[in-house]
């Protein structure tokens, strides 16, 4: 038999970069930046992902709704008046109570849920019914003073009028939290904000417009408009997830990477992922960019870093 010549130190560093470029380049496979800064250093990781992480057929049902979540809770469903005369979606696991049951005493973390630039709809009640069952008392706001568009002209004009109106906006999620705090079964020191595409935007700022007393637990964004200041993203006191699309049109990865080096400037620990291959509200079982792998592996991040930084306690 033949013997194999033994690797030089040059052969082995051949070999060892066909591997890397092996593992880079294999099909099927996403790929996500995630930066984690805290107080005691940062570190950078990156994430690979499995482009075939779970089975999706069963993940969107015939009533366009989606199954995000491993629990089955009973949720107690209702619309409430938060802010002058407008109405939200309020959820939350059916084993507490905003009356101050004494049989329950557990105090929930409060979510200010805010929506896609096409309104407060089903989609987004759906999504506050799955985040509910992780164990979370929800409010999905209305920006829109109930009107829900029905078209992307229609969509257009409610959300420039609503960016028109940042003050305004800001009063009403701000409005939120305080509903928030005020129920019994939830904790409020705990109140966390997160939105979709507009809502995304939305919800950082509300993370930069919330009472510096009473600071977001938590914000979460899905391809939202940035601020990529450093001295403005200072405000923020709670750690920040991020989720985006590498082939997003209206959020570019190059902002998206000045916004995680303001928020590591200002030693704000954060997440920030990036799915390649998909663009703006890949997580919408409604739009043409719905990524159902894409989404399931964000939520996953999405639960699992909620858990981590305002469950924790």
């Amino acid at each position: 038999m033949e013997k194999l010549p033994i690797p030089t130190k040059h052969s082995r560093f051949s070999i060892l970069i066909l591997l890397v470029l092996t593992v880079v380049f294999v099909p099927g496979v996403i790929f996500a930046n995630a930066q984690t800064n805290s107080s005691n250093g940062s570190s950078n990781q990156t994430i690979t992902v499995s482009g075939d992480i779970s089975n999706s057929d069963n993940l969107v049902s015939s009533n366009g709704t989606l199954s995000l979540s491993n629990n089955s809770a009973p949720l107690n469903k209702e619309n409430v008046i938060y802010y002058k005369n407008t109405s939200g979606y309020l959820v939350y696991p059916e084993n507490t109570s905003v009356q101050g049951d004494n049989k329950s005493t557990a105090k929930l973390p409060g979510v200010v849920m805010i929506h896609e630039w096409w309104g407060l709809n089903d989609q987004i009640r759906n999504m506050a019914d799955e985040l509910a069952k992780e164990g979370y008392a929800v409010l999905a706001v209305d920006l829109y003073n109930g009107k829900v568009a029905a078209s992307p002209d229609e969509a257009m004009s409610l959300v420039s009028t609503a960016r028109e109106n940042q003050n305004e906006s800001n009063s009403n999620t701000v409005a939120a939290v305080d509903y928030l705090m005020s129920l019994d079964n939830v904790d409020s020191s705990k109140i966390i904000s997160i939105g979709w595409c507009f809502g995304g935007g939305q919800a950082l700022q509300l993370a930069l417009n919330a009472d510096p007393t009473s600071p977001m637990a938590a914000t979460v964004l899905y391809y939202g408009n940035l601020v990529t200041d450093q001295q403005q993203l200072s405000k923020i006191n709670g750690p920040v997830l991020g989720i985006f699309g590498g082939e997003d049109q209206s959020i570019s990865v190059s902002e998206v990477n000045e916004f995680e080096q303001a928020l590591n400037a200002n030693n704000i620990t954060n997440e920030i992922y990036i799915y390649e291959g998909v663009g703006h509200a890949f997580a919408n079982p409604t739009g043409e960019s719905f990524a159902p792998n894409e989404l399931m592996d964000a939520w996953k991040k999405t639960v699992e870093f909620l858990d981590s930084h305002v469950k924790k306690d």
